[in-house]
């Protein structure tokens, strides 16, 4: 794989906050929840070589997060930047916000084959970007895509009956096919089996290595504990730690985070 493009954070927020209708605010960061020995009002960067782990209990805001960093929601307010260019606004200049987004990947928990062989939904992305269909190139990346999340034999099989395991490695490989700097990943080894839990977090730790930027929400403690350089935990829309994975887990700071890592809320 080629190394990344970004040099510098790849985000860099100092507001950035979502409602849905006129409900009240999913996600405010920018301003630290009640009691919380908080990291918010600081500038919160995330950039390459770190698996960031959001933790958080249900409702917290973690997917709303997520969804905000790949701009496919816009956000109710934002002061930051993208790939140290300006955040894009709903509406203005979609030709930005479209090459911002093909510079990462975002990975759902259930994630959307299509009709077609498991080799078509690898090169999908890559078809879209203006690779010939069916070119030596493509055919060149998708496999080292498949092999890399160790299925190169099922490329020819029909992507609507794999397994869940093997739907969401053949969803790593179609965002590992057109090399994105960020992947952020939306609890993405949830209720898979052992084998294809290996298979992903392998993958998780050799993009760390690539430099590449990384953004894993998951309420699995035990894999965040295996994967995560920092953690980021949330409760109610509120960013209330930001601190070293070793740290978060031996010593949080908050009472909501102690909770957590506790197991005593979720």
């Amino acid at each position: 794989m080629t190394s990344p493009e970004a040099v510098g954070p790849v985000f860099s927020i100092e507001r950035l906050s979502r409602a849905y209708g006129d409900g009240p605010l999913a996600l405010d960061l920018g301003a630290a929840a009640d009691g919380a020995d908080a990291a918010d009002g600081a500038a919160l960067t995330l950039g390459g070589g770190l698996v960031n782990a959001v933790l958080g209990p249900n409702g917290s805001g973690k997917t709303t997060l997520l969804r905000l960093l790949s701009l496919i929601d816009p956000p109710t307010e934002v002061r930051g930047r993208v790939f140290g260019g300006p955040w894009p606004r709903a509406g203005n200049d979609e030709a930005l916000r479209l090459r911002l987004r093909r510079r990462m990947a975002l990975i759902f928990q259930r994630p959307i084959l299509f009709e077609g062989s498991v080799a078509a939904n690898v090169g999908y992305g890559l078809t879209l970007r203006g690779w010939t269909a069916g070119g030596a190139e493509l055919r060149r990346r998708v496999e080292e895509s498949l092999d890399a999340v160790g299925l190169a034999d099922l490329a020819a099989r029909p992507a609507k009956g794999l397994s869940s395991g093997e739907s969401q490695r053949v969803a790593l490989a179609r965002a590992l096919a057109c090399r994105p700097d960020a992947y952020l990943l939306d609890e993405p080894t949830a209720n898979l089996d052992p084998g294809s839990v290996v298979a992903i977090e392998r993958i998780v730790k050799k993009l760390r290595d690539e430099g590449r930027t990384v953004v894993l929400v998951t309420h699995n403690l035990f894999q965040a504990k295996r994967l995560a350089d920092r953690v980021l935990f949330l409760t109610e829309g509120r960013l209330v730690e930001d601190a070293p994975a070793r740290a978060f887990f031996e010593r949080p700071r908050s009472e909501a985070a102690r909770a957590f890592v506790a197991g005593e809320t979720y």
